[in-house]
């Protein structure tokens, strides 16, 4: 494997602050390598030295070729895109259409990416940039960098904006589309599904140094507790979130455990007598004490949107009970009611049809996704924004003051002293919640709680959710939380309704699948029958036109019009083969020789598909 770019001995200082401090690491072809640590860690601005977007003080940076060598390409935060592009332009650039349709990874980034932004018709990929959504221009971007395929693919936070099904597809994409003789990924993510779905190695940066930790984060989390247990620290840190979370792995997935490569018996050792993170039973019994029997419901409920003839219904006579300490998790396509379904269940949105009851003991607390709640906080220091709620709370069975609760949620005590105004933005996140959880509800609405949360917030969040007594609602696109705190998984798929999801997450991806399938499959066939000859053809009528525009004699157009429709058929098909072999890699993710094989089946289909198309696109051509 060769060496695409090097960092030797590089150091960066802002002002008084160390961001990378005397840092040598490298990446070679193949790699595909996840980035973790704390907000304003220097995460982003590593990846901007790598770029060559942020010059070093000191230190020597390699590329494979020099400076005229390897093509990198880079996700930032900021918007780059310019509003007068248009979609194709934006991400297709000037690709010619037979290029870009005939390129299978292309059109798997367009159908990923861009399916709810126009990409299934030329409208679509024709409407402008500039009127688009901030998460919309995110996708294009992220679109735009994977469709030029650059070796080096650097990306800061590819996940934001993304849903679950996105966060799935993009992690597949990179792991099994764009690996090829000479690429590498680099990714900064919280997102420790993504994590350990992607990544064959983790850095972590922290204090200006990046540590490498091999596997993605389920290997990250017990590569530390060892190199722990080495330094022969653990006995001051049995108190330590590690080993919660550690637990937690241990009894999560087999394949969370077996990824790694390195020995973990010592770090299960550290576990032996860790209790479980979460006594449903106790809590429950906790819970009902203080709700009483009834809790929230929708009965009937209609929700609708726009005004006829444009009326959208977003909730269609839906009927919910939450039952007293239920801890539910919800999941969804964007814009198919996620949020409106929490703001029915608060009460802040009228219902069309149908009606909300209350029990009498119940207090909501709704964590939405703005934060403009603060504004009047700006200069207030952190400690009185959050007293300003109360002194002292209760979490589980103790006593705990306002300080003690901020300092689990991120804030030490000198952040604690900082002006609202100065935050960053996953600090006023968590600055939210504090004060959230302080009103001491006993129904916890969140939505996208996880946004702009760093993973060691993320995991000192879960852990206060796991004292939490109460009935829990969770929006989240984030797949690991939702299986953390959550023992049940309900969907939105755009109908209208509310299904739930006995088999979890992977099962709404298996239906969000089949959906997708039904939608092309009936794509496919208006296709076909929009081409086909018109009353008698041949002589008359649009087959003189199709004559007099070619070369092609009738009877040679509605020959390649049978290949067309046969070929279709033949592709829907294979794309079914292509989602079962995929279904059934991630079913033998742990078994390489399975995996070899389900691979090279894999690849005989993507061969097979690649020749029908071209067949598709030379029948095409005759048609006119």
């Amino acid at each position: 494997m060769a060496n695409l770019i090097s960092l030797e001995r590089v150091s960066l200082v802002f002002g008084t602050s160390h961001v990378l401090d005397d840092v040598s690491l490298g990446v070679l072809t193949g790699d595909r390598i996840g980035v973790v640590g704390v907000n304003g860690g220097g995460k982003s601005t590593l990846l901007r030295v790598m770029a060559g977007l942020q010059e070093a003080d000191s230190g020597r940076i390699t590329k494979q070729g020099g400076a005229d060598g390897i093509r990198i390409g880079m996700l930032s935060q900021e918007d780059a895109l310019d509003p007068e592009w248009t979609i194709r332009e934006a991400v297709l650039g000037d690709l010619p259409e037979h290029v870009w349709a005939g390129d299978p990874r292309i059109r798997d980034v367009l159908t990923g990416l861009l399916g709810g932004i126009g990409a299934e018709n030329v409208g679509g990929l024709d409407s402008r940039v500039g009127p688009k959504s901030g998460g919309e221009r995110r996708r294009l971007a992220l679109a735009r960098l994977l469709v030029s395929d650059p070796e080096l693919l650097l990306l800061d936070e590819p996940t934001n904006h993304l849903d679950v099904e996105g966060v799935a597809w993009l992690a597949d994409h990179l792991a099994t589309k764009r690996p090829r003789p000479g690429n590498a990924t680099v990714a900064i993510t919280h997102d420790r599904w993504f994590l350990d779905a992607y990544a064959t190695l983790t850095w972590e940066v922290e204090s200006g140094k990046v540590s490498a930790f091999e596997g993605g984060y389920a290997a990250y989390v017990l590569a530390k507790a060892e190199r722990d247990r080495m330094a022969g620290v653990i006995a001051d840190r049995r108190s330590n979130l590690m080993r919660k979370e550690l637990a937690w792995l241990r009894r999560g997935a087999p394949a969370r455990t077996s990824k790694p490569k390195f020995r973990i018996d010592a770090a299960n050792a550290l576990i032996a007598d860790e209790p479980d993170p979460r006594n449903s039973v106790e809590l429950a019994s906790f819970a009902s004490r203080r709700l009483g029997k009834d809790v929230l419901d929708l009965e009937d409920v209609t929700v609708s949107v726009g005004e006829p003839p444009h009326e959208r219904r977003l909730l269609d006579h839906v009927t919910w009970r939450l039952a007293p300490g239920e801890r539910i998790g919800i999941v969804g396509v964007n814009g198919a009611g996620k949020s409106t379904l929490l703001r029915a269940l608060t009460g802040e949105i009228p219902l069309a049809g149908g009606r909300r009851k209350i029990g009498k003991t119940v207090a909501i607390a709704h964590l939405t996704q703005e934060v403009r709640e603060l504004e009047r906080f700006e200069q207030w220091r952190v400690i009185e924004a959050i007293e300003d709620v109360k002194q002292w709370t209760t979490l589980g069975d103790k006593e705990i003051s306002a300080s003690q609760l901020a300092t689990r949620l991120g804030f030490p005590g000198g952040r604690q002293q900082s002006r609202v105004g100065d935050l960053s933005g996953g600090e006023r996140r968590r600055l939210q919640l504090t004060r959230l959880l302080l009103t001491e509800p006993n129904v916890l609405i969140l939505d996208e709680p996880t946004n702009d949360l760093d993973i060691e917030t993320l995991t000192s969040l879960e852990d206060v959710l796991d004292g939490w007594a109460g009935t829990l609602v969770v929006v989240s696109h984030d797949r690991y939380l939702l299986e953390r705190v959550a023992d049940k998984q309900l969907a939105l798929l755009g109908d209208g309704k509310v299904r739930e999801l006995p088999g979890g997450v992977e099962e709404y991806l298996r239906l969000r699948a089949a959906d997708i399938a039904s939608q092309t499959a009936r794509i496919a066939s208006a296709s076909a029958s929009t081409s086909a000859p018109t009353s008698s053809g041949g002589a008359g009528g649009s087959g003189g036109a199709v004559a007099s525009t070619t070369t092609a004699s009738p009877a040679e157009v509605r020959e390649a019009r049978k290949v067309m429709a046969r070929v279709e058929k033949q592709l829907s098909r294979l794309q079914d083969r292509e989602e079962r072999l995929h279904g059934d890699m991630a079913e033998k993710a742990t078994d390489p020789a399975a995996l070899a094989d389900l691979n090279a089946k894999l690849q005989a289909v993507v061969t097979e598909r690649e020749e029908l198309e071209l067949e598709w696109l030379e029948a095409a051509e005759v048609v006119g």
